[in-house]
């Protein structure tokens, strides 16, 4: 075993390539954006790329009681992992979707710096003594964040809708999901082409229940896990509150949930749960919500 230190550089990149082949599997670590450069040079190479979740990796270090932290040991278990769990294989993502989530990116800070800047206004009105030349700033800026956030989002809601157009009025027709966060759960979803089930979207935005218990002793409350998806999942758990009124499946559960004694937002993400499953259904299957859908498949007897 060698360890071969490269800068994350194109040079770096080649010189990775020369050293080591292209026939290997490299595996890699998705550590935010750092990872996309070598992840592209490696396929643009004819080489194959693995990226792996870091806590994953370091799961598999503590479950082999690995001790101390170096780049040289970080390598080296992430080489054991590689040889033990064989991870999938790594493809770049289409060049519409990675550009809409960037502007996605773009639109969520200035969104975040927007809250700041009406937070800071309202606790410069709430002062005795207000500059008047300051609170016209702060307006100012505002109003432009509010402008710059319509433009991006804008923007977004035409791409996606451009690269989904049968799939978008699908998830439309269903009551709760509304056109902003049809097309956003597109872009989460990547038109759910690489999902072959409903439990893999849930566990991808979060809302798989995770139970805590052992034995007779430890009962902890069952949470859902939210490993991920925290965008999406707020925006369905806003989408659940009008889907409780017009969508009658959600609202037969959440009824239900509510009338066995469980709070209320225990039903509410129970029904995102359930608008999850349903855009998956729709999706796969091309056909348009139904309210009366399961009565239909029913067969007589």
């Amino acid at each position: 075993m060698q360890h071969l230190p490269v800068p994350n550089t194109p040079t770096g990149f080649r010189e990775l390539v020369r050293r080591c082949g292209a026939a290997c599997l490299y595996g890699l670590e998705a550590t935010g954006t750092y990872y996309l450069a070598v992840a592209y040079h490696l396929v643009a190479a004819g080489a194959e790329g693995a990226v792996v979740n870091p806590l994953v990796v370091r799961r598999f270090l503590q479950m082999h009681l690995g001790k101390g932290k170096s780049d040289r040991k970080d390598a080296q278990w992430l080489l054991g992992f590689g040889q033990q769990q064989a991870p999938a294989r790594w493809q770049p993502e289409e060049k519409t979707l990675g550009e809409c989530r960037q502007l996605q990116q773009a639109a969520e800070g200035l969104l975040r710096q927007q809250t700041m800047v009406s937070n800071a206004l309202e606790a410069l009105l709430h002062q005795p003594l207000v500059c008047p030349e300051a609170r016209r700033q702060r307006r100012l800026t505002l109003h432009r964040l509010e402008q710059q956030v319509q433009q991006l989002e804008a923007e977004l809601l035409t791409r996606i809708e451009q690269r989904y157009a049968a799939e978008r009025p699908l998830l439309t027709s269903i009551p709760g999901i509304g056109r902003k966060t049809a097309a956003l759960l597109l872009l989460f979803a990547g038109g759910f082409a690489r999902f072959d089930n409903h439990r893999q979207l849930l566990a991808k935005a979060g809302l798989c229940p995770h139970e805590y218990t052992s034995g007779t002793s430890v009962r902890g409350q069952t949470r859902i896990s939210k490993l991920g998806g925290g965008l999406m999942r707020s925006k369905l758990y806003l989408c659940s509150w009008s889907a409780c009124r017009a969508n009658h499946a959600c609202k037969a559960l959440y009824e239900r949930l509510v009338a066995k004694g469980k709070h209320k937002k225990v039903a509410l993400i129970a029904v995102c749960n359930k608008l999850l499953k349903q855009a998956f259904a729709i999706v796969k299957s091309g056909v348009a919500y139904q309210a009366n859908f399961a009565q239909k498949t029913v067969p007589m007897t």
